[in-house]
């Protein structure tokens, strides 16, 4: 009988007596617990007992037990075991059920008056799950929860009130017992105590909230019913798209970045939060305690804002443009095939605008239109005498008729202020307005007369005269040619003050019609006369500022473009710029006469010539890339950048490459065994990867979807041994093909480096600074992602499985990645300069090279402004400016440490010695703010590759050092030319000639002070075989110019007047001459001189007066510093040497000079 009862029991246990194990390590130790007390006494097998276990686990541990019980099939209880011991390990291990009770800390919301009593009875439980934790003695890391920063987190949860009452309690302890902090467990008994007084049944009324007994807003009584207008009949529609409300963020810094999305963007710049709807948005404000008005502080309410604020989208100083009502303006705007640089695409969705005769959607909104907006005479019904030229909108989308302030002011009409809705694509707007009687309408020929409606005064109605019909929008399709003379010409006196609705229907209908060819704009006559509608630009390439739909609006605050408005037409300019290519004219006036213009000179400029004919031009792939970007760059919810991979246009097909990664992998981890460190170092870097969800686990392919998986590989700086970069190897190739084969490049948008190091220095308070993890802040395209998978480990433990993931960012090793980030940086520039000025924007286009800024301005209040608003401008793009080193204490003091250069934290600017700043290459000391070379002491073999190595380990791009490293490079050249064995000894003597040139900057101050300062120098090895005197002279001459011509378009400062000094008479004969003939190569050189400079600016120095001289000599470093090489010539510090004068030079003996032709 007992072998029934246990039979039946273990039956009933089987069936219904267990609980689901959730995998919360939290959880674990408990429902193990359960599990062994509710079998203790059924006697299973371990067979039976591993079976049950199976089936009560959750998806991922009872795959992890399955597997085993499949290798132990054989011995039960060996697997048994084995799979007790798995679970514990992976869910009873104590790192992770402390690390997951710290996780449910992070996640419990803030606790608000208004629900204090529910929330706090599960904080109360909470709490007391971690002091039993804490008790065990296990979890090491709770310990600290018996000190003031262990509870800090804690702490935050609470409201106000109850923060106050736990600093009293505490400070009372304190002092009764004589401790630095009160216990832990003091902590708990004050919160259960708390929660137990707030769900007290008795006292439930007293903590009742007051927020639904407020009394009934005043209502309005004897007024006028209001009527309802509707206009601009718009239907908004967002193909995809997450609309569920926000939950509650993480308590943050607002002034640091946004607590949605934990990114440096602030909140009133994210889009994520401008997304949802309004309740939404003001739903999150209120449950984190943020100001409803500037949406940028948790420390006081919106009564008490006094931060200036203004609507990008309406222009109003009560709220910012992200509480604006209505759908956010990127919404309306179609994703693909955008020419703005990203506004309208969001997570692959396409938004739409439709009305019931107009769909505007996809790439189809284009160039600028005409409407439905005549020319007529308005006036008082039996007062013809008094009427007037107005322009009329017909809109059969608005079911009244309206009109604008200015009409009653012109014909003296007064009246009652009647209240009406305006519905529109925003929302209604609840506002009031006059009402006129009594008018007609006559059109300009005469024909037609039409009484009026009652019309309603709105200033709402839009006023965009560039959709006005003309004569020579008509001249200029061919369908409508006929149709010039019907339309009146542009009329600048009349202003557009009537919006014509359903109310008269009259003149909606249409009398005769020209429809031309397909998207072609059309033609109808109406009782008012002749109307065109549609897109009139010629090949039109922009999309117009102003987006009509039935005169439903997007303005040009709400929708921001890097364009200028859509023109009738544009001009090619020969002028390559990847931001803009045409230059735009938009008034009808100029746009007549330049069709007229184009028309007599085609093919004007074919052989046309311009300052840009000698510059460098984008390839075709070049274009390719640059379209790709301009197309598929977007903005992401969370406000970073998203950009497309960009493949070529053609290219092959990618083989599965799978197995060859797996290998290299393996490969990488039997290495990782014999390298210690750098298996740390490489777990370490892939951990902030994840961490930072710049990677994310791959989903599983669809069948035959195309992909590419990568193999990562460490790199380290050879100064930075214990810091390593992980590369992901794009270039490997499976089947002869690789990522980077079939990825386009991308132009080099990178600025002149040597331009950068040129303004670097041309003023007084100078700066640098570095944006952090610059191409991991650019996200890659969802659908391009399955291109960058790769292997890792499972939540980066080295002791899980290897997975799949995949990157979410643009990478180290793919050959587009450093043109992707630099048109992002650029872009995000462009975005915010209207907020941000025109100086931060040009500050990151024109002073970075790849991620390194250096720039110098006059004074240190400069540098710290144009600092902190290039920060906030990028930080809206989730990029971060850092490590800012700079030679004024001032300017280092106004940042916190977190943001200095990383061996500047935590240094006395005006004590401590500086370390030196590298960037670019340079090196900057600044406590004597100046530049220097550190010169490696490693000895190296006296050998040709000794040579070069030494030699190379020297940079210098401005040529401060061009006389000590010329006789370097001498030496290496007559090494080189002969043929020896790289490690073979070298003789003791070597020699050379070169050529040199330098340049100085001369400024005279208001008290006639003259300043003379070293710009740039370049000297340059004479081929071989050597060439004559006078050619080395004349080609240093060249040098010369072409230094001149680099320092006048980098130096971004006015220079007056540019003079040239040599100390030889032929070549300055040469220049001069205007008749004598001379041999190809001093022909050639002297016609570049003449292209660049004018025979005026040369002068003669003498040989010791010619500090180029220092440079083909060569000298020691240990002299230089005496010579006039930093200080030029003595002459140039004579205020009358301002502007030499000119002289004539001649040739020197024509008859013996083998360069002059006799004939």
């Amino acid at each position: 009988m007992s072998d029934l009862v246990r039979f039946m029991a273990r039956r009933e246990m089987i069936t219904s007596g267990l609980v689901q194990f959730d995998e919360k390590p939290e959880n674990y130790r408990a429902w193990k617990a359960s599990f062994k007390n509710a079998i203790e006494d059924l006697h299973l097998s371990y067979k039976e007992e591993t079976d049950l276990l199976v089936k009560w686990l959750g998806p991922e541990s009872s795959r992890q037990v399955k597997g085993i019980r499949a290798v132990y099939v054989n011995d039960s209880c060996k697997g048994l075991q084995m799979s007790w011991q798995r679970l514990n390990e992976e869910y009873g291990a104590p790192e992770k059920i402390e690390k997951s009770l710290w996780d449910r800390i992070d996640n419990f919301g803030n606790i608000f008056e208004r629900d204090c009593s529910k929330k706090l009875r599960e904080f109360s439980d909470l709490v007391i799950e971690l002091l039993a934790a804490k008790n065990e003695g296990c979890f090491l890391g709770l310990g600290n929860l018996d000190s003031a920063r262990g509870i800090e987190d804690l702490v935050k949860k609470l409201p106000d009130s109850l923060k106050r009452k736990w600093a009293s309690h505490g400070t009372k302890y304190k002092e009764i017992h004589n401790v630095l902090f009160p216990p832990f467990s003091y902590f708990v008994q004050f919160i259960s105590q708390q929660a137990k007084m707030y769900n007290d049944p008795g006292f439930a009324q007293t903590f009742q909230t007051f927020g639904d007994n407020k009394p009934e807003k005043y209502r309005y009584k004897n007024t006028p019913q209001r009527s309802s207008i509707r206009v601009h009949k718009t239907e908004v529609s967002q193909a995809t798209g997450n609309s569920s409300a926000f939950t509650d963020a993480k308590t943050m810094d607002l002034t640091k970045g946004c607590p949605i999305h934990h990114k440096p963007h602030p909140l009133y710049k994210c889009r994520g939060f401008r997304s949802k709807s309004l309740d939404e948005r003001k739903t999150f404000l209120k449950q984190n305690n943020i100001c409803y008005r500037c949406c940028a502080s948790n420390a006081h309410l919106a009564k008490d804002c006094d931060k200036p604020v203004s609507c990008t989208e309406c222009n109003s100083d009560r709220h910012v443009s992200a509480l604006h009502p209505g759908p956010a303006p990127w919404s309306v705007r179609p994703p693909e095939g955008s020419d703005h640089g990203g506004e309208g695409k969001d997570n692959g969705a396409e938004a739409t605008v439709t009305t019931t005769c107009t769909e505007v959607c996809g790439g189809d909104l284009r160039d600028r239109s005409c409407s439905k907006i005549c020319l007529v005479s308005v006036y008082p019904t039996g007062q013809k005498n008094r009427a007037i030229k107005l322009y009329a909108i017909l809109d059969d989308q608005s079911n009244r008729s309206l009109v604008r302030s200015e009409f009653f002011e012109i014909f003296g009409s007064k009246g009652q202020q009647f209240p009406y809705s305006l519905r529109t694509c925003a929302g209604v707007i609840n506002t009031s307005g006059r009402r006129a009687q009594g008018f007609e309408l006559q059109s300009l020929d005469g024909k037609t007369t039409i009484s009026l409606p009652t019309l309603i005064e709105c200033n709402e109605i839009p006023n965009d005269r560039t959709e006005i019909p003309t004569p020579e929008v008509a001249l200029h399709h061919n369908h409508l040619k006929s149709l010039a003379s019907e339309i009146p010409k542009l009329d600048p006196s009349a202003a557009i003050l009537m919006l014509l609705g359903r109310d008269i229907i009259r003149v909606h209908k249409v009398r005769q019609q020209i429809n031309g060819p397909h998207n072609a704009p059309y033609a109808h006559r109406l009782d008012t006369g002749w109307v065109i509608v549609g897109n009139v630009c010629l090949k039109g390439v922009h999309r117009p500022d102003l987006v009509h739909c039935l005169y439903t609006r997007t303005s040009e605050e709400s929708c921001r473009s890097l364009f200028p408005p859509c023109p009738y037409f544009y001009n090619v300019r020969e002028n390559y710029d990847m931001n803009v290519c045409v230059t735009m004219q938009s008034s009808v006036s100029t746009y007549k006469s330049s069709c007229k213009e184009f028309e007599d000179h085609v093919s004007h400029s074919i052989f046309q010539r311009t300052t840009e004919d000698e510059t460098v031009a984008p390839s075709l792939e070049d274009l390719a890339f640059m379209k790709t970007m301009d197309e598929g760059f977007y903005r992401a919810e969370d406000s970073s950048w998203v950009a497309p991979l960009p493949f070529k246009p053609q290219r092959k097909q990618l083989p599965n490459n799978k197995e060859q990664v797996l290998q290299r992998f393996r490969s990488l981890q039997r290495s990782f065994k014999v390298k210690p460190d750098m298996r740390q170092h490489f777990f370490e870097f892939m951990g902030k990867v994840i961490q930072n969800g710049h990677a994310e686990i791959a989903p599983p392919l669809n069948p035959r979807e195309e992909c590419w998986y990568l193999s990562p590989f460490g790199v380290y700086h050879p100064k930075k041994p214990q810091q390593i970069r992980v590369v992901f190897d794009s270039s490997a190739q499976c089947c002869g093909v690789s990522l980077n084969d079939i990825l386009l490049k991308g132009p080099d948008l990178n600025n002149n480096l040597l331009g950068v190091l040129l303004r670097f220095r041309k003023d007084t308070i100078a700066f640098m600074a570095d944006i952090q993890q610059m191409f991991y802040c650019f996200l890659v395209r969802p659908e391009d992602r399955n291109y960058l998978r790769f292997f890792w480990h499972k939540d980066n433990d080295p002791a899980q499985d290897i997975i799949e993931w995949r990157m979410k960012v643009h990478i180290f090793g793919n050959r587009p990645s450093p043109a992707v980030a630099i048109y992002g940086l650029k872009q995000a520039a462009c975005q915010e300069e209207k907020e941000f000025g025109a100086d931060a924007k040009r500050f990151v286009k024109k002073d970075f090279y790849m991620d390194d800024g250096l720039k110098s301005v006059p004074t240190a209040a400069e540098a710290i402004d144009l600092l902190n608003r290039t920060r906030k401008m990028l930080a809206c793009s989730n990029l971060r400016l850092h490590k800012i080193a700079s030679n004024s204490s001032d300017v280092m003091a106004a940042f916190s440490s977190e943001d200095h250069a990383t061996d500047l934290k935590d240094l006395n600017f005006n004590d401590d010695d500086l370390p030196m700043q590298r960037s670019l290459g340079i090196c900057w000391d600044l406590k004597s703010d100046s530049l220097t070379f550190q010169v490696s002491s490693e000895k190296r073999p006296y050998t040709r590759r000794g040579v070069l190595s030494t030699i190379n380990s020297l940079y210098d791009p401005l040529g401060i050092a061009a006389p000590v490293t010329i006789q370097g490079k001498a030496l290496l050249r007559d090494l080189t030319s002969e043929t020896q064995d790289w490690d073979a000894p070298l003789p003791e003597d070597a020699s050379t000639q070169a050529i040199a040139a330098v340049a100085y900057l001369k400024a005279i101050d208001s008290e006639s002070q003259v300043h003379i300062g070293f710009v740039l120098g370049k000297a340059k090895l004479a081929p071989c075989p050597e060439l004559t005197v006078p050619r080395l002279e004349l080609c240093a001459a060249v040098l010369a110019v072409d230094i001149a011509e680099f320092i006048t378009k980098e130096i971004d400062t006015n220079i007056d007047s540019v003079s040239y000094f040599t100390d030889s008479r032929i070549v300055l004969g040469y220049i001069c001459n205007e008749k004598r003939r001379f041999y190809v190569f001093v022909s050639n050189r002297v016609q570049r001189i003449r292209r660049s400079s004018l025979p005026e600016q040369w002068h003669y120095v003498s040989t010791e007066g010619n500090p180029a001289d220092l440079a083909t000599r060569s000298v020691s470093a240990a002299h230089l510093k005496g010579t006039m090489w930093f200080t030029g010539p003595p002459f140039l510090s004579h205020s009358h040497h301002l502007k030499p004068e000119t002289e004539t030079f001649t040739l020197v003996d024509p008859a013996q000079d083998t360069e002059i032709s006799s004939f």
